[in-house]
Protein backbone atom coordinates (compact mmCIF):
# COMPACT_ATOMS: atom_id res chain seq x y z
CA UNK A 1 0.00 0.00 0.00
CA UNK A 2 2.93 2.21 0.34
CA UNK A 3 2.56 5.11 -2.13
CA UNK A 4 -1.04 4.86 -2.82
CA UNK A 5 -3.36 7.79 -2.65
CA UNK A 6 -5.53 7.73 0.82
CA UNK A 7 -9.11 7.43 1.10
CA UNK A 8 -11.27 8.53 4.09
CA UNK A 9 -14.78 7.52 4.66
CA UNK A 10 -16.97 6.87 7.80
CA UNK A 11 -20.67 5.37 8.81
CA UNK A 12 -22.47 5.75 12.03
CA UNK A 13 -23.17 2.85 13.42
CA UNK A 14 -27.00 2.67 13.68
CA UNK A 15 -27.11 -1.32 13.24
CA UNK A 16 -27.75 -4.01 10.16
CA UNK A 17 -27.17 -1.98 6.79
CA UNK A 18 -29.47 -2.12 4.10
CA UNK A 19 -29.39 -2.17 0.23
CA UNK A 20 -29.52 1.94 -0.05
CA UNK A 21 -26.48 1.45 2.58
CA UNK A 22 -24.57 -0.63 -0.05
CA UNK A 23 -25.78 0.54 -3.10
CA UNK A 24 -24.84 4.46 -1.92
CA UNK A 25 -21.34 3.38 -0.34
CA UNK A 26 -20.28 0.57 0.67
CA UNK A 27 -20.29 -1.09 -2.85
CA UNK A 28 -17.80 1.71 -3.84
CA UNK A 29 -15.72 1.11 -0.51
CA UNK A 30 -15.15 -2.14 -1.73
CA UNK A 31 -13.79 -1.15 -5.25
CA UNK A 32 -11.58 1.59 -3.96
CA UNK A 33 -9.26 -0.89 -2.04
CA UNK A 34 -8.33 -2.31 -4.86
CA UNK A 35 -6.47 1.19 -5.90
CA UNK A 36 -6.35 3.44 -2.40
CA UNK A 37 -5.15 2.80 0.90
CA UNK A 38 -7.92 3.12 2.56
CA UNK A 39 -8.94 4.36 5.98
CA UNK A 40 -13.23 3.71 6.97
CA UNK A 41 -14.25 3.96 10.59
CA UNK A 42 -17.08 3.58 13.01
CA UNK A 43 -18.62 6.94 13.63
CA UNK A 44 -19.79 6.15 17.03
CA UNK A 45 -19.38 10.03 18.43
CA UNK A 46 -21.22 11.54 15.71
CA UNK A 47 -24.04 9.12 16.73
CA UNK A 48 -24.43 11.60 19.85
CA UNK A 49 -25.17 14.04 18.27
CA UNK A 50 -28.88 13.76 18.61
CA UNK A 51 -29.53 10.57 21.03
CA UNK A 52 -27.65 9.61 23.68
CA UNK A 53 -28.74 6.24 24.48
CA UNK A 54 -25.66 3.82 23.90
CA UNK A 55 -26.71 0.73 25.12
CA UNK A 56 -27.78 -0.39 21.31
CA UNK A 57 -24.34 0.59 20.26
CA UNK A 58 -21.57 -1.81 20.53
CA UNK A 59 -23.74 -4.49 19.23
CA UNK A 60 -24.68 -2.13 15.95
CA UNK A 61 -21.03 -1.54 15.86
CA UNK A 62 -20.20 -5.38 15.32
CA UNK A 63 -23.78 -5.73 12.93
CA UNK A 64 -21.95 -3.29 10.71
CA UNK A 65 -18.96 -4.02 10.71
CA UNK A 66 -20.17 -7.78 9.76
CA UNK A 67 -21.70 -6.09 6.67
CA UNK A 68 -18.45 -4.20 5.43
CA UNK A 69 -17.04 -7.67 5.72
CA UNK A 70 -19.43 -9.53 4.10
CA UNK A 71 -19.64 -7.38 1.23
CA UNK A 72 -16.51 -7.43 0.67
CA UNK A 73 -13.99 -5.24 2.22
CA UNK A 74 -11.02 -6.82 3.09
CA UNK A 75 -9.04 -5.63 6.64
CA UNK A 76 -6.00 -7.07 4.94
CA UNK A 77 -6.59 -3.62 2.58
CA UNK A 78 -8.16 -1.63 4.20
CA UNK A 79 -8.10 -0.20 7.40
CA UNK A 80 -11.22 -0.77 9.74
CA UNK A 81 -11.35 1.15 13.05
CA UNK A 82 -14.18 2.82 15.72
CA UNK A 83 -13.66 6.67 16.03
CA UNK A 84 -13.71 6.87 19.90
CA UNK A 85 -10.93 4.11 20.55
CA UNK A 86 -8.39 6.98 18.48
CA UNK A 87 -9.53 10.15 21.05
CA UNK A 88 -6.47 12.06 18.50
CA UNK A 89 -9.60 12.98 17.06
CA UNK A 90 -11.81 14.46 19.89
CA UNK A 91 -8.06 16.53 20.47
CA UNK A 92 -7.49 17.67 17.01
CA UNK A 93 -11.21 18.52 17.22
CA UNK A 94 -10.94 21.01 19.88
CA UNK A 95 -8.06 22.86 18.08
CA UNK A 96 -9.86 22.95 15.16
CA UNK A 97 -12.21 24.51 17.28
CA UNK A 98 -10.57 27.19 18.42
CA UNK A 99 -10.16 28.57 14.47
CA UNK A 100 -13.02 27.84 13.02
CA UNK A 101 -15.88 30.49 12.98
CA UNK A 102 -19.19 29.83 14.20
CA UNK A 103 -20.56 31.37 11.06
CA UNK A 104 -19.20 28.99 8.82
CA UNK A 105 -20.60 26.13 10.89
CA UNK A 106 -23.88 27.63 11.16
CA UNK A 107 -24.06 28.00 6.95
CA UNK A 108 -23.62 23.93 6.59
CA UNK A 109 -26.76 22.54 4.72
CA UNK A 110 -27.43 19.90 7.13
CA UNK A 111 -27.22 21.66 10.41
CA UNK A 112 -30.81 23.26 9.61
CA UNK A 113 -32.23 20.64 7.96
CA UNK A 114 -31.06 17.93 11.00
CA UNK A 115 -33.42 20.47 13.24
CA UNK A 116 -35.97 20.62 10.96
CA UNK A 117 -36.32 16.82 10.27
CA UNK A 118 -35.41 15.20 13.75
CA UNK A 119 -37.50 18.18 15.38
CA UNK A 120 -34.62 19.10 17.58
CA UNK A 121 -35.48 21.86 20.07
CA UNK A 122 -32.45 22.43 21.71
CA UNK A 123 -29.78 21.08 19.25
CA UNK A 124 -26.77 20.31 21.22
CA UNK A 125 -23.08 22.41 20.74
CA UNK A 126 -21.86 18.77 19.33
CA UNK A 127 -25.40 19.21 16.54
CA UNK A 128 -23.37 22.24 15.54
CA UNK A 129 -19.95 21.11 15.49
CA UNK A 130 -20.33 17.89 14.16
CA UNK A 131 -18.98 19.28 10.45
CA UNK A 132 -15.84 20.10 12.45
CA UNK A 133 -15.36 17.06 13.94
CA UNK A 134 -16.10 15.29 10.53
CA UNK A 135 -13.26 17.83 9.38
CA UNK A 136 -10.98 16.27 12.37
CA UNK A 137 -11.85 12.85 11.26
CA UNK A 138 -10.90 13.68 7.57
CA UNK A 139 -7.66 15.20 7.81
CA UNK A 140 -6.57 12.92 10.60
CA UNK A 141 -5.24 10.32 7.77
CA UNK A 142 -4.55 13.45 5.26
CA UNK A 143 -6.40 11.47 2.26
CA UNK A 144 -6.26 12.47 -1.27
CA UNK A 145 -10.07 11.99 -1.63
CA UNK A 146 -13.07 11.59 0.59
CA UNK A 147 -15.65 9.23 -1.23
CA UNK A 148 -19.49 10.97 -0.50
CA UNK A 149 -22.67 11.72 -1.80
CA UNK A 150 -23.46 15.23 -3.25
CA UNK A 151 -25.40 15.98 0.04
CA UNK A 152 -21.89 15.86 2.06
CA UNK A 153 -20.03 17.59 -0.36
CA UNK A 154 -20.23 21.03 1.21
CA UNK A 155 -18.30 19.08 4.29
CA UNK A 156 -16.00 18.36 2.50
CA UNK A 157 -15.52 21.82 1.60
CA UNK A 158 -15.91 22.86 4.97
CA UNK A 159 -12.65 20.84 5.68
CA UNK A 160 -10.61 21.98 3.04
CA UNK A 161 -11.49 25.78 4.12
CA UNK A 162 -10.32 24.44 7.85
CA UNK A 163 -7.33 23.11 6.52
CA UNK A 164 -6.34 26.92 4.74
CA UNK A 165 -7.17 28.40 7.92
CA UNK A 166 -5.05 26.59 10.35
CA UNK A 167 -2.34 26.03 7.92
CA UNK A 168 -2.36 30.40 7.78
CA UNK A 169 -2.11 30.41 11.62
CA UNK A 170 0.39 27.65 12.56
CA UNK A 171 2.48 26.55 9.28
CA UNK A 172 1.56 23.79 6.39
CA UNK A 173 0.35 20.91 8.10
CA UNK A 174 -2.79 19.52 6.21
CA UNK A 175 -3.07 19.01 2.67
CA UNK A 176 -6.74 19.90 0.92
CA UNK A 177 -8.51 16.37 0.68
CA UNK A 178 -10.49 16.10 -2.59
CA UNK A 179 -13.93 15.24 -3.06
CA UNK A 180 -14.47 11.63 -5.06
CA UNK A 181 -18.50 12.10 -5.65
CA UNK A 182 -20.18 8.63 -5.22
CA UNK A 183 -22.89 8.43 -8.15
CA UNK A 184 -25.80 6.90 -5.73
CA UNK A 185 -28.07 4.56 -7.71
CA UNK A 186 -32.03 5.52 -7.12
CA UNK A 187 -32.37 2.76 -4.13
CA UNK A 188 -36.39 2.79 -3.47
CA UNK A 189 -38.16 0.61 -0.36
CA UNK A 190 -40.85 -1.65 -0.84
CA UNK A 191 -42.69 0.91 -0.40
CA UNK A 192 -41.90 3.41 -3.17
CA UNK A 193 -40.01 5.38 -0.47
CA UNK A 194 -36.41 5.93 -0.36
CA UNK A 195 -34.95 3.10 1.56
CA UNK A 196 -34.33 3.66 4.78
CA UNK A 197 -34.91 1.78 8.38
CA UNK A 198 -36.98 4.13 9.78
CA UNK A 199 -39.62 4.07 7.32
CA UNK A 200 -39.61 0.09 7.78
CA UNK A 201 -39.21 -0.39 3.88
CA UNK A 202 -36.01 -1.64 3.67
CA UNK A 203 -33.87 -4.94 2.71
CA UNK A 204 -31.29 -5.76 4.62
CA UNK A 205 -27.94 -7.48 3.42
CA UNK A 206 -28.77 -9.89 6.75
CA UNK A 207 -32.16 -10.67 5.08
CA UNK A 208 -32.04 -14.49 3.35
CA UNK A 209 -33.25 -15.34 -0.29
CA UNK A 210 -36.63 -16.13 1.41
CA UNK A 211 -36.76 -12.85 3.51
CA UNK A 212 -35.73 -11.15 0.24
CA UNK A 213 -38.53 -12.46 -1.86
CA UNK A 214 -41.52 -12.21 0.73
CA UNK A 215 -40.61 -8.31 0.80
CA UNK A 216 -40.49 -7.82 -3.16
CA UNK A 217 -43.01 -9.79 -4.31
CA UNK A 218 -45.50 -7.58 -2.74
CA UNK A 219 -43.50 -4.08 -3.75
CA UNK A 220 -45.45 -0.81 -5.17
CA UNK A 221 -45.46 -0.75 -8.46
CA UNK A 222 -46.95 1.42 -10.62
CA UNK A 223 -49.89 2.93 -8.99
CA UNK A 224 -51.75 3.24 -12.44
CA UNK A 225 -51.56 -0.46 -13.25
CA UNK A 226 -54.53 -1.86 -11.04
CA UNK A 227 -55.51 -4.66 -13.19
CA UNK A 228 -52.63 -6.97 -14.61
CA UNK A 229 -54.69 -6.35 -18.49
CA UNK A 230 -53.82 -2.38 -17.44
CA UNK A 231 -50.33 -0.71 -19.60
CA UNK A 232 -47.74 0.28 -16.97
CA UNK A 233 -45.30 3.08 -17.11
CA UNK A 234 -41.59 1.18 -15.82
CA UNK A 235 -40.21 4.78 -15.81
CA UNK A 236 -42.43 5.61 -12.17
CA UNK A 237 -42.29 1.99 -11.12
CA UNK A 238 -39.97 1.65 -7.76
CA UNK A 239 -39.27 -2.16 -9.32
CA UNK A 240 -37.60 -0.72 -12.08
CA UNK A 241 -35.48 1.42 -10.61
CA UNK A 242 -34.05 -2.21 -9.33
CA UNK A 243 -34.17 -3.43 -12.21
CA UNK A 244 -31.70 -0.84 -13.54
CA UNK A 245 -29.07 -1.74 -10.92
CA UNK A 246 -29.60 -5.91 -11.27
CA UNK A 247 -30.92 -6.79 -14.07
CA UNK A 248 -28.83 -7.21 -17.47
CA UNK A 249 -29.66 -4.55 -20.38
CA UNK A 250 -31.89 -6.80 -22.51
CA UNK A 251 -33.49 -8.43 -19.86
CA UNK A 252 -34.84 -5.41 -18.42
CA UNK A 253 -36.16 -3.96 -21.60
CA UNK A 254 -38.02 -7.11 -21.97
CA UNK A 255 -39.91 -6.42 -18.72
CA UNK A 256 -39.82 -2.92 -19.85
CA UNK A 257 -41.51 -3.83 -22.60
CA UNK A 258 -44.11 -6.26 -21.44
CA UNK A 259 -45.01 -3.57 -18.99
CA UNK A 260 -46.04 -0.54 -21.54
CA UNK A 261 -48.03 -3.64 -22.85
CA UNK A 262 -49.13 -5.56 -20.25
CA UNK A 263 -47.72 -8.22 -22.04
CA UNK A 264 -46.92 -9.69 -18.72
CA UNK A 265 -47.94 -9.18 -14.53
CA UNK A 266 -46.27 -7.77 -11.94
CA UNK A 267 -45.05 -10.47 -10.23
CA UNK A 268 -43.80 -11.75 -13.37
CA UNK A 269 -41.80 -8.53 -14.00
CA UNK A 270 -40.86 -9.00 -9.82
CA UNK A 271 -39.54 -12.48 -10.49
CA UNK A 272 -37.26 -11.22 -13.18
CA UNK A 273 -35.81 -8.76 -11.10
CA UNK A 274 -35.99 -11.72 -7.70
CA UNK A 275 -33.82 -13.96 -10.38
CA UNK A 276 -31.10 -11.35 -10.40
CA UNK A 277 -31.20 -9.45 -7.39
CA UNK A 278 -31.01 -12.81 -5.20
CA UNK A 279 -28.15 -14.37 -6.02
CA UNK A 280 -25.30 -11.92 -5.39
CA UNK A 281 -27.22 -10.35 -1.93
CA UNK A 282 -27.34 -14.38 -0.82
CA UNK A 283 -23.33 -14.53 -1.39
CA UNK A 284 -22.80 -11.45 0.76
CA UNK A 285 -25.49 -12.85 3.70
CA UNK A 286 -23.35 -15.95 3.72
CA UNK A 287 -20.01 -14.20 4.28
CA UNK A 288 -21.69 -11.99 6.51
CA UNK A 289 -22.89 -15.09 8.74
CA UNK A 290 -19.42 -16.36 8.85
CA UNK A 291 -18.10 -13.68 10.81
CA UNK A 292 -21.42 -12.98 12.94
CA UNK A 293 -20.36 -16.28 14.26
CA UNK A 294 -17.40 -15.30 15.29
CA UNK A 295 -18.44 -11.62 16.89
CA UNK A 296 -14.70 -11.86 18.74
CA UNK A 297 -13.16 -12.14 15.55
CA UNK A 298 -14.90 -8.82 14.22
CA UNK A 299 -14.22 -6.89 17.73
CA UNK A 300 -10.30 -7.92 16.79
CA UNK A 301 -10.89 -6.49 13.73
CA UNK A 302 -12.21 -3.24 14.78
CA UNK A 303 -9.24 -2.98 17.91
CA UNK A 304 -6.71 -3.81 15.23
CA UNK A 305 -7.34 -1.32 12.63
CA UNK A 306 -7.90 0.97 15.57
CA UNK A 307 -4.88 0.45 16.85
CA UNK A 308 -3.30 0.64 13.24
CA UNK A 309 -5.31 4.03 12.80
CA UNK A 310 -4.18 5.49 16.03
CA UNK A 311 -0.43 5.17 14.87
CA UNK A 312 -1.22 7.19 11.60
CA UNK A 313 -3.09 9.66 14.23
CA UNK A 314 0.03 9.78 16.32
CA UNK A 315 2.02 10.96 13.73
CA UNK A 316 -0.43 13.49 12.20
CA UNK A 317 -0.42 15.04 16.23
CA UNK A 318 3.34 15.37 16.79
CA UNK A 319 3.32 17.45 13.85
CA UNK A 320 0.19 19.61 14.86
CA UNK A 321 1.58 19.89 18.23
CA UNK A 322 4.88 20.78 16.96
CA UNK A 323 3.08 23.66 14.94
CA UNK A 324 0.85 24.61 17.10
CA UNK A 325 3.67 25.19 20.06
CA UNK A 326 1.79 25.07 23.16
CA UNK A 327 4.06 23.38 25.92
CA UNK A 328 7.71 24.64 26.78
Amino acid sequence: MVGRERVLSGMRPSGRLHLGNYLGALANWVKLQESYECFYFSADWHLLTDRLDTAQVPQHTIEMAADWLGAGLDPERSTLFIQSLVPEHAELHLLFSMVTPVSWLERVPTYRERIEQQEITSPSYGLLGYPLLQSADILMYKPKWVPVGIDQAPHVELTREVARRFNNAFGEVFPEPDVKLTEIPKVPGTDGRKMSKSYGNDIELADTAETIRAKVRPMMTDPARKRRSDPGNPDICPVFDLHKIFTPTAEREYCATNCRTAGFGCLDCKDILLKHMVPPLEKIRERRQQFVEKPDRIVEILHEGSRRARAVAARTMEEVRTAVHLTP
